[in-house]
C-alpha cells in the first residue's frame, strides 16, 4: 500500500535531511494519473512543502531537489529518482508495486485506504452530525435533499475512520405552522387520509388552512389560540401535535430506507421549547439579554449596538424562537453525548443564523461552541418531477426509479434482473449523488435530468454500470482463475496505470477528511472507472494463459473493490447486475 513505499522513501529521505520519517511522510505524495500520458513516477516529494513555501519557480528550489536528488539512492523498493518542477520523484519496483497494492486491496477490504499513515495518531473522537431537518406538514425540498445526502456522506466518512458518530435528524416540528396545522385538522382534516399517507395530508392541510387564514381573520386567531394553547402544555392540543409528529416520523424513516440514510435521533424544536425558556433566563442573569421597545428580547452581539450584530431571541409574547432553541439543544447536546465535533448541515443561507449561534454559546461562557462546525451547501435550481415542483423527498425517489426503469428498458444490454425497480432506484440514487457531489459542495447549480441520467462520461450510472460489469467478469471467471496468477504479468501500461490510481486512494480519502468535501472521492471513482474501462477492452481474460488470466482478474477484482469502498462512502449502494 502506499503508505508501506512512503515510509520506505521517508526512511531514506531522513537519513539524508536528519528529520524524522513521522514528518516527511505528508510530504511524498502519489503523482496522480494523466490520461493523456503514463506517468514516470509514482511518488513525488514537494522540496517546498519541506520549506514551507509555495513557489516552485524559484531556481534556488530547483537546485536543492537537484542536489537532494543526487544524495538519495535506488534499492529494492525505489528502482529510479528524477527530479521535477521543485519535485524530487521516486518510480517504485514494477514487481513489487504490483504484488503489493494488489495484496493490500484484497486483504484491507473496506478498510483499504483507511490503515493508511496517513490517519496514524487520529485520535479518535465522538461526533454529532446534525442533518437532513425537514419541516413536518412544509414542503421536503431539494435543500433538506442535499443535506441529506451531504450528511450522510459525513458521518460516512467520519464512522469509516473509526469516529463515534451520533446522527441527528432535528425535526422542525414545533412554531406556528403548528398552530395552523390543528386549527386546519379540525376544519379540513380526516383521520383516514392522516392514518395512510401523513405527510401528503398534513401539507394539504396546512396548505389549504394557510389560504383560509389569509382571508378570514378568525382562522389566524384560532391557530394563534391553538399554539399558544399547546406552548402552555394543554393536553389535548400536544395530543394532536403529537400523533401529527409520530405519523411523520414513522413515514420519514420509510423513506429515509429508500435511501439508504438512517438516523440515531429523531430530534427537533419541539424537545427545547422549555429548555429555551432556561437560555433565556441563563442570557439575562448574565446581562447579556435586552429589551425592545416592540416587547421583544434580543442579543447584542457586537456589544456597541450595531445592529447588523442583534439577534432576535424571544418574541413580544415571551415564546421562544428558533435561534433560542438552537441554543438549548447544543447545550443539551453537549451535556448528553459530550461531543469533540459538531457539524450542522444546512444550505449557505444559514450561515449567518449559525454565526451568531456559535458565538452566543460563546460569550455565555461554553468554550466548547469553537466544536461546532456549519457546513454550508449551495442551491440546486431545476428540480422538477413531472407532476411539477419537488413537494416531497419521495416524489424524487419516485421519479428516479420511474426515470431509470425507462432508461434500461431501452438499452439491450440490460440484463434480466430479479428485483428491477430496486436496482433503478439504486442506479438513479447514484446518478443523483454523483451529479449532486461533482463540483463543490458551497456552488449552486442548475439540476438537470436528463444529464443525472447519461451512461456515458462522468455519471453516477457509468460508475454503477462498472462495478456490475467487473462483478460480472467475477462470477464468469473467479473460480476457475483467482489462485492461479503471477503478477509479473501486470506490465502493461493499462494495469500499471490502475495500480499507480489504486495507490492514491489513501491521499484522497485523507483530503476528503480535511476539507469533508466528497467530489475529491468522486473524481477519483471516475478516473478509476474510466481506466477499468480501458483495461477491460484492452487486456482480455477469455483465451489469456491461466496466470495472465488470473492476475487481470485480481486486478479488475481490486477496482471492484475500491469503487465499491469508495461509492458506499459516498452513499451508494453498488449494484451487481444492470
Amino acid at each position: 500500500m502506499a503508505c508501506g513505499f512512503r515510509r520506505s522513501i521517508a526512511c531514506q529521505l531522513s537519513r539524508v535531511l536528519d528529520l524524522p520519517p513521522e514528518n516527511l511522510i505528508k510530504s511524498i505524495s502519489a503523482v496522480p494519473i494523466s490520461r493523456k500520458e503514463l506517468k514516470v513516477a509514482d511518488f513525488q516529494l514537494s522540496v517546498d512543502s519541506l520549506l514551507g513555501n509555495n513557489d516552485y519557480s524559484r531556481p534556488d528550489i530547483q537546485v536543492q531537489a537537484t542536489q537532494l536528488a543526487e544524495k538519495l539512492k535506488c534499492d529494492t523498493v525505489v528502482t529510479e529518482i528524477s527530479t521535477g518542477q521543485g519535485t524530487v520523484n521516486f518510480k517504485i519496483n514494477r514487481e513489487l508495486l504490483t504484488k503489493t497494492v494488489l495484496k493490500q486491496v484484497i486483504e484491507d477490504g473496506s478498510k483499504y485506504g483507511l490503515k493508511s499513515e496517513l490517519f496514524s495518531g487520529l485520535p479518535q473522537k465522538k461526533i454529532v452530525v446534525e442533518f437532513s431537518s425537514p419541516n413536518v406538514a412544509k414542503k421536503f425540498h431539494v435543500g433538506h435533499l442535499r443535506s441529506t445526502i451531504i450528511g450522510n456522506f459525513i458521518a460516512n466518512l467520519k464512522e469509516a475512520l473509526g469516529h463515534q458518530v451520533t446522527r441527528i435528524n432535528y425535526l422542525g416540528d414545533w412554531g406556528m405552522q403548528f398552530g395552523l396545522l390543528g386549527t386546519g385538522f379540525q376544519l379540513f382534516g380526516y383521520e383516514e387520509k392522516l392514518q395512510s399517507n401523513p405527510l401528503q395530508h398534513l401539507f394539504e392541510v396546512y396548505v389549504q388552512v394557510n389560504k383560509e387564514a389569509a382571508e378570514d381573520k378568525s382562522v389566524a386567531k384560532s391557530a394563534h389560540d391553538f399554539f399558544q394553547r399547546l406552548e402552555l402544555g394543554d393536553m389535548q392540543a400536544l395530543a394532536l401535535w403529537q400523533k401529527f409528529r409520530d405519523l411523520s416520523v414513522e413515514e420519514y424513516i420509510r423513506i429515509y430506507k429508500r435511501l439508504g440514510v438512517h438516523f440515531d435521533e429523531y430530534s427537533g424544536e419541539s424537545f427545547y421549547r422549555e429548555k429555551s425558556q432556561e437560555v433565556l433566563k441563563l442570557l439575562d442573569s448574565k446581562g447579556l439579554l435586552q429589551k425592545t421597545i416592540k416587547g421583544t428580547a434580543v442579543v447584542d452581539l457586537s456589544g456597541n449596538g450595531d445592529p447588523s450584530s442583534v439577534c432576535t431571541v424571544m418574541r413580544s409574547d415571551g415564546t421562544s424562537l428558533y435561534a433560542t432553541r438552537d441554543l438549548a439543544a447544543a447545550i443539551d447536546r453537549m451535556d448528553k453525548y459530550n461531543f469533540d465535533t459538531m457539524i450542522y448541515v444546512t444550505d449557505k443561507g444559514q450561515k449567518r443564523h449559525f454565526q451568531q449561534v456559535f458565538q452566543m454559546l460563546q460569550i455565555m461562557g461554553y468554550d466548547w461552541a469553537k466544536r461546532c462546525q456549519h457546513v454550508p451547501f449551495g442551491v440546486v435550481q431545476g428540480m422538477r418531477t413531472r407532476r411539477g415542483d419537488v413537494t416531497f423527498l419521495e416524489d424524487v425517489l419516485n421519479e428516479i426509479r420511474l426515470r431509470m426503469l425507462q432508461n434500461m428498458a431501452s438499452i439491450k444490454t440490460t440484463k434480466e434482473l430479479e428485483n428491477p425497480q430496486e436496482t433503478a432506484e439504486r442506479v438513479g440514487l447514484a446518478a443523483l449523488i454523483i451529479q449532486d457531489f461533482r463540483g463543490s459542495l458551497l456552488s449552486d447549480y442548475q439540476f438537470s435530468w436528463d444529464r443525472v441520467f447519461q451512461s456515458r462520461g462522468d455519471t453516477g450510472v457509468f460508475l454503477q454500470y462498472t462495478h456490475a460489469r467487473l462483478h460480472s467478469l467475477e462470477e464468469t471467471f473467479g473460480c476457475g482463475y483467482l489462485d492461479d496468477y503471477n503478477t509479473a504479468c501486470l506490465q502493461e501500461p493499462q494495469s500499471v496505470s490502475i495500480l499507480q490510481h489504486l495507490l492514491r486512494f489513501d491521499e484522497v480519502l485523507y483530503r476528503s477528511s480535511q476539507d469533508l468535501q466528497p467530489r475529491h472521492i468522486v473524481s477519483y471513482l471516475l478516473t478509476l472507472s474510466h481506466l477499468a474501462a480501458v483495461a477491460h477492452r484492452t487486456l482480455p481474460i477469455k483465451q489469456s494463459p491461466p496466470e495472465v488470466a488470473g492476475a487481470r482478474l485480481h486486478l479488475f477484482r481490486a477496482v471492484r473493490s475500491v469503487l465499491a469502498n469508495g461509492m458506499k462512502l459516498l452513499g451508494i449502494t453498488p449494484v451487481c447486475r444492470m
